[in-house]
């Protein structure tokens, strides 16, 4: 899905020349210019390795960039400071782990994780030592030997966004045990656990067709997220499944935002054929399209039913409280403790990666189709 192909996408997403923001320019600005989430912004004034993104998105975020005014340093032309790695023998303290994460406080999967890790942490006795490290190539080789300098056992190597990744080097060298979360490798050197989410995403359809959905609609995360193409791909399979044609017109690309959501519901109301329920790919993306329903006088759930993704705080205090999956961060947390009893180091053999389920939780935004009155 091309973010250039659809017209009304591409006239949606252009914007006048963003005014300055008054005080320091984040990237909360930069994406709300851009018209993309601040992941993005990040991935892109980072050049971080291994994500692929238009040209184009890459051109407009830099653009809105420039435009405000940013200043940042350019991390990505640095070198990465490997010697205090070399030849290191990390003999560590037992009851100390470290817990090492990219990105920390722009979304609560993070926390969600750490608080998992945590509980199984402090029911064995142990201590868990956290980093952000924003996936700075310099930054972050510095924050992971200050942890093994404090004596960690073990770490923890989490992305806020699930996907493959190129492990860094120093990884490698750590002589730890060493456990990705949300991430893994296609070398299967280490320990890794992953949300299902072809798993998550079928199930969420299925739930509506076994509702007497029929004309499902799909609000989908940026596409060139792991995330929403598995998803997609769920969605697609559960059509598939109960012989439901796929029709390309009710599927709408988004960015995870509220806003993004009624632009999509918007447009999915406009089709001549509408949808009879809609699955919104994160919570958030939910609450824009309960207010583009609410505005056109549409009733959830007599009128369109609507899943959501993710289980946020607010999912259960939306009107009518919103059905949507658990993205299970806690459980990963604890698996990645779990593992240590049995520990594994880095390039001792080749572990499969572990997909735990998101359970969908019902609420009150589904109802039994039964035709249009």
């Amino acid at each position: 899905m091309s973010e250039t192909t659809d017209p009304d996408i591409a006239t949606a997403k252009r914007r006048k020349a963003p005014a300055k923001p008054k005080g320091r320019v984040t990237m909360t600005d930069i994406a709300r210019a851009a018209g993309c989430s601040q992941a993005t912004v990040s991935f892109v004034l980072n050049n971080s390795p291994g994500i692929r993104l238009s040209q184009q998105t890459r051109e407009r975020v830099i653009e809105a960039a420039r435009a405000l005014g940013y200043s940042a340093p350019a991390f990505s032309a640095l070198k990465q400071p490997v010697a205090a790695f070399e030849g290191a023998a990390f003999d560590g303290l037992d009851g100390v782990i470290g817990f090492c994460v990219d990105q920390l406080a722009t979304s609560p999967e993070a926390v969600v994780a750490i608080e998992g890790a945590r509980q199984a942490s402090w029911n064995a006795g142990n201590v868990l030592l956290v980093a952000q490290t924003m996936g700075d190539a310099v930054m972050e080789p510095r924050a992971i030997s200050a942890l093994t300098r404090r004596g960690i056992s073990a770490l923890i190597y989490m992305t806020i966004f699930t996907r493959e990744i190129t492990a860094p080097d120093f990884l490698y060298g750590l002589n730890i045990p060493v456990i990705l979360l949300n991430c893994y490798t296609s070398d299967y050197a280490f320990p890794a656990v992953v949300p299902s989410e072809i798993a998550g995403g079928q199930s969420s359809t299925r739930h509506l067709i076994s509702h007497g959905h029929r004309r499902i609609a799909t609000i989908t995360g940026e596409p060139w997220m792991q995330a929403a193409q598995d998803r997609l791909k769920g969605y697609r399979r559960a059509l598939a499944t109960a012989d439901i044609p796929f029709d390309p017109e009710l599927v709408v690309e988004g960015d995870w935002s509220a806003s993004a959501g009624y632009a999509a519901t918007v447009k999915l109301l406009a089709l001549k054929d509408r949808p009879t329920a809609i699955f919104c790919q994160n919570d958030r993306t939910a609450i824009g399209c309960y207010e583009a329903l609410k505005e056109a006088g549409l009733h959830i759930p007599q009128d369109i039913s609507v899943v959501g993704y993710d289980d946020e705080e607010i999912a259960r205090h939306l009107f009518p409280p919103l059905t949507t999956s658990i993205l299970p961060h806690m459980a990963m947390g604890q698996w990645a403790i779990e593992q240590l009893e049995a520990p594994a180091v880095a390039g001792r053999g080749r572990y499969p990666i572990t997909k735990l389920e998101c359970p969908l939780v019902e609420r009150e935004s589904v109802a039994t189709f039964r035709g249009f009155a």
